[in-house]
């Protein structure tokens, strides 16, 4: 039986590609400015849904451009999309304190240095106390 391609991509794949090529270029895209961006395979149609959807999100802003929308990113880059992601599911819960708590709590070490020396409570030289102790980092919400 010869391979047949599936019809569906994985969830997020066509935005991610639009994405891209709006990341492209410092310029508003209309969808049909986009699909040509991809290489003409997608419908111009399925691209306009797919900005659609990414405005309705939040992620891309438009303007009017004739008889269409140009668009352009509100966010620059996928490090930039995934803190978008973290602060739209932390905007989605009423007791922050505990999500945050809990988000804290699974991060690796590594990871909870990093956080610590981003809001600068870092203490580089500072020796590591137990990591399990109840006083530890991340400690609440364990």
């Amino acid at each position: 039986m010869p391979d047949v391609p599936s019809a569906r991509r994985p969830a997020g794949e066509l935005e991610a590609e639009v994405l891209a090529a709006l990341w492209s270029t410092r310029q508003p895209m209309t969808p049909q400015d986009v699909q040509a961006a991809l290489g003409g395979d997608l419908a111009r149609t399925t691209v306009a849904t797919i900005l659609a959807r990414l405005f309705d999100k939040g992620t891309v802003e438009r303007t009017r451009a004739g008889r269409a929308y140009a668009y352009v990113p509100t966010v620059q880059d996928t490090a930039g999309l995934a803190a978008r992601r973290m602060h739209t599911e932390l905007g989605r819960e009423a007791d922050r304190s505990t999500v945050l708590a809990r988000f804290v709590s699974d991060l690796s070490t590594e990871d909870e240095q990093l956080l610590r020396d981003l809001l600068g409570d870092g203490m580089p030289d500072a020796p590591e106390a137990d990591p399990t102790g109840p006083g530890a980092p991340g400690a609440a919400g364990r």
